[in-house]
């Protein structure tokens, strides 16, 4: 079971580019299953498996951000595409939350950016394009060459060693490098630990907490004009 976990911010296609990659994997013998991880609303599993015959499932993180419900939700998916008799498991996620990556080691990490969303937003994402294994960039007919090149630069400031596709998800351009890599993914392991550490601590805001102002708070704290602190209880 090969494991493909596709994150980046919302509208950049996340979605037209893996039905691309569905249709190339059916048409090369690969029946791939789809899990969908959204915060409260997504249809794009009732589509693709109306569209291509799939296996799909969705889940909602509701009070947890995405990446986290990834974590809690990963290991039943895979057997559950396992059941499914599939070769392929292709996850989407969210990935709103900008502190922590959804990839795992042995899997294949895709982050999905648009080109139209700003020079510095390579700059803002974090370890979502920076733990990725591939960055692709989408709606590149939208802007200049020059402005593609200084998007480019950007991502590769970040993560240097990913490897940058450019596509065009509406027409199915630039697809074909992006399925080599997927068949050329090993089996995930069967035990699965995330590629990044996530952040240390939970604060009291992340469990209910609505006072504003950090002298309400205890954990992991921060001030305006002071770097981040311990303060106990």
């Amino acid at each position: 079971m090969r494991l493909v976990i596709c994150a980046g911010p919302a509208t950049t296609g996340k979605t037209a580019v893996l039905r691309n990659i569905i249709r190339r994997l059916l048409e090369s013998g690969n029946r791939p299953a789809f899990l969908k991880i959204d915060v409260q609303y997504a249809e794009e599993d009732e589509q693709i498996a109306k569209e291509f015959n799939i296996p799909t499932k969705k889940t909602y993180s509701g009070e947890l951000c995405p990446d986290h419900c990834g974590v809690m939700v990963l290991g039943d998916a895979m057997l559950w595409a396992k059941k499914e008799n599939c070769q392929v498991l292709l996850v989407e996620t969210a990935g709103l939350c900008l502190r922590c990556a959804p990839y795992v080691d042995g899997g294949l990490g895709m982050v999905v950016l648009e080109a139209t969303s700003g020079m510095n937003l390579p700059l803002k994402v974090g370890p979502m394009l920076s733990l990725a294994d591939i960055a692709v960039v989408t709606k590149i007919d939208r802007v200049s060459q020059a402005e593609r090149e200084v998007f480019r630069a950007r991502i590769q400031d970040v993560a240097p060693k990913v490897r940058i596709h450019e596509v065009n998800a509406l027409q199915g351009i630039g697809i074909d490098p992006l399925v080599e890599r997927v068949l050329a993914t090993p089996p995930a392991p069967e035990r699965m630990f995330l590629r990044g550490t996530p952040p240390v601590g939970t604060c009291t805001i992340c469990v209910g907490k609505k006072e504003v102002g950090w002298q309400a708070h205890f954990g992991v704290v921060r001030p305006l004009d002071q770097q981040t602190f311990y303060r106990g209880e």
